[in-house]
């Protein structure tokens, strides 16, 4: 199908090129034009589907409605579901999205976000690595619009939308407690990012408020390691600690990596060991018997983070930095 262009249309409704030009970037009033030629113009135009050039008009207003996601890993299915909703909020009010991921890797971070202020993105969505406080406080001195998704630097003021973690493995690690396990396991990451701890911490706190925390429990696995490496550290984590008898996972990964654990020792769910995982994905609702799980609010995370980039965007003199918790769901299915 062939590209309409503002030559078409000035063809069809009997004008310069120029006219239509001046019609189509608002300003036929200031030129003088008559009203009359200002709607046929403009009939003509939505009557071919006419859409205007992307790289043209940045070129002309220094504006290229485009928002830079930054998340850490685009086929995580949580990062993957986020950037969905996210790009959709966006086209509701005609911004594109460019999004790409880190692997958690704090140079290629930092790489991203210079590529993409070389695409001259007007704002950032961004899940930082944990060194990445430096380039952010970058962006704020460039005033460049900032909001940070699923984590935050706790000293730096910039806009963030998270879920509440602490809250989530609090709750979580008090169900299974009422459901009578004792010797709940917890499988994390060796990591700095505050997400991560809040997930912990709300483990060890529910633990101890019951009296019943055993730090023998806790296994951190190193985040660049292969699946077959996650998996292996699993099972001789649970072989070197049998008494225990309820996990959580903090995030999905991990779940997915445990469940196979679990399979090699022909564990079964729940009679030997409950299951609560952080984030949903598909495969748990697949797998038999169904894994309960901590469910982000996604929707609203991506909902609130257009909302507070846009309220940046158009108004940064004026704008608040908000810091933003969100209530995720704890969801039980058959494994506990």
């Amino acid at each position: 199908m062939k590209k309409i262009t503002i030559k078409d249309i000035a063809k069809q409704a009997e004008v310069s090129i120029s006219t239509v030009s001046f019609v189509i970037n608002g300003k036929g009033e200031k030129m003088a034009i008559s009203p009359p030629v200002i709607k046929k113009v403009q009939d003509v135009a939505q009557k071919l589907q006419y859409k205007p050039s992307m790289i043209a008009s940045s070129l002309r207003t220094g504006k290229t409605r485009s928002i830079g996601l930054i998340v850490e890993d685009i086929a995580n299915q949580f990062f993957a579901d986020l950037a969905r909703v996210i790009e959709d909020e966006a086209k509701n009010i005609d911004y594109r999205v460019f999004y790409c991921s880190t692997g958690d890797d704090n140079d290629r971070s930092e790489e991203l976000v210079q590529s993409l202020l070389q695409a001259n993105v007007e704002g950032f969505i961004i899940t930082p690595t944990k060194n990445l406080e430096r380039t952010i406080g970058m962006l704020l001195k460039m005033q460049k619009p900032v909001v940070l998704i699923d984590r935050y630097f706790a000293n730096q003021k910039v806009s963030h939308v998270a879920m509440d973690n602490y809250e989530g493995s609090y709750s979580a690690v008090k169900y299974l407690i009422e459901k009578g396990r004792k010797n709940i396991a917890v499988v994390n990451i060796k990591t700095g990012m505050i997400q991560m701890k809040l997930r912990e911490k709300g483990y060890i706190e529910a633990l101890k408020e019951e009296g019943i925390y055993n730090e023998n429990f806790t296994l951190h696995l190193e985040y660049q390691v292969s699946e077959k490496s996650r998996i292996d550290s699993i099972v001789n984590f649970f072989k070197e600690n049998p008494e225990i008898d309820a996990v959580l996972f903090l995030s999905n990964y991990l779940g997915l990596a445990g469940l196979q654990a679990c399979r090699i020792l022909n564990y079964k769910i729940p009679e030997d060991i409950a299951v609560i995982s952080f984030d949903d994905h598909d495969s748990f609702e697949l797998h038999t018997p169904m894994i309960s799980v901590i469910a982000q609010p996604i929707e609203e995370i991506a909902v609130k983070s257009i909302q507070l980039l846009m309220s940046q965007m158009t108004n940064y003199e004026d704008f608040k930095i908000e810091k933003v918790l969100k209530k995720g769901k704890l969801i039980i299915r058959e494994s506990v």
